[in-house]
């Protein structure tokens, strides 16, 4: 195989893996649910091979497992790995806003608003996928302000882990109180002092933690459905690009950062 065919097969497995890991975080495919290789190639117009990286891609981010003679399906992880995953979201989110208020602009801020404020309107529409898109992009924008490409690329590998499947567990749960507890943190960050934004986040994330595990349990015991997808559109030829936190509908994106933008893909 030549050095071009490699980097072609590599950037559409890229594209399948980005394509795989949107429909896991929109609830294509739920905790538990099969990703048949065959179909996903079928659906989206290429060869085997590139799907069989983008799942091995998946498993080593956590979000796919793959066993003998049964394939590749959604993981589940326990209460105790995502505790574990928020702790550490604690700790990045916590250097990202230390790192982020020296250089926060009125126009970050707002954008950052904007953020809550669609929350804030899905929370009272019930549409969980919205508000669970837009709490995402909070946090993540707030990564990207730091304007530190190490910490983005660390943030990367533990926020699609938790988004997935806090979303996938919030059946029931109150979705104003969720919208409401992000904003001591936009308040935080708009008296651009670190120390009350540290504290904020930390706290932010201990109570999150704490609806987890009083809810994880009772949610992750019912096996999860085989899915009904959806016909997926195919994929494209297309340059290779850094994945961006989506913008708000109906609000003008904020600005890069330097690092390029972290990843949307679903639970928070």
């Amino acid at each position: 195989m030549t050095r071009d065919a490699t980097i072609s097969r590599s950037v559409l497995s890229d594209q399948v893996k980005d394509r795989l890991l949107q429909e896991i975080l929109d609830g294509r495919y739920p905790p538990g649910a099969r990703i048949v290789e065959t179909r996903v190639a079928r659906e989206l117009g290429t060869s085997q091979a590139p799907v069989r990286e983008a799942l091995r891609d998946l498993e080593a981010l956590g979000v796919v497992e793959t066993t003998a003679f049964r394939g590749a399906r959604v993981r589940r992880p326990s209460a105790a790995e995502l505790l574990e995953a928020f702790a550490i979201r604690a700790e990045l989110e916590s250097l990202a806003a230390r790192l982020a208020i020296p250089r926060l602009t009125d126009a970050d801020l707002e954008g950052l608003a904007a953020y809550v404020r669609e929350m804030h309107r899905a929370a009272e529409v019930d549409d969980t996928h919205a508000e669970a898109t837009a709490d995402a992009a909070l946090h993540g924008r707030i990564v990207e302000l730091a304007g530190n490409r190490a910490l983005v690329r660390v943030w990367r590998t533990l926020e699609p882990f938790s988004r997935t499947y806090i979303t996938m567990v919030a059946p029931g749960a109150d979705r104003q109180r969720i919208a409401d507890e992000h904003e001591p943190v936009l308040d935080a960050l708009r008296r651009r002092d670190p120390e009350v934004a540290v504290a904020v986040l930390h706290e932010h994330f201990a109570n999150a933690a704490t609806t987890l595990g009083s809810r994880w349990n009772d949610a992750g015991a019912a096996g999860a459905p085989e899915p009904r997808a959806a016909p997926a559109t195919p994929l494209r030829p297309a340059r290779r690009e850094g994945r961006a936190i989506p913008p708000v509908p109906g609000e003008r994106p904020a600005p890069s950062a330097p690092s390029g933008s972290p990843d949307p893909e679903r639970t928070r």
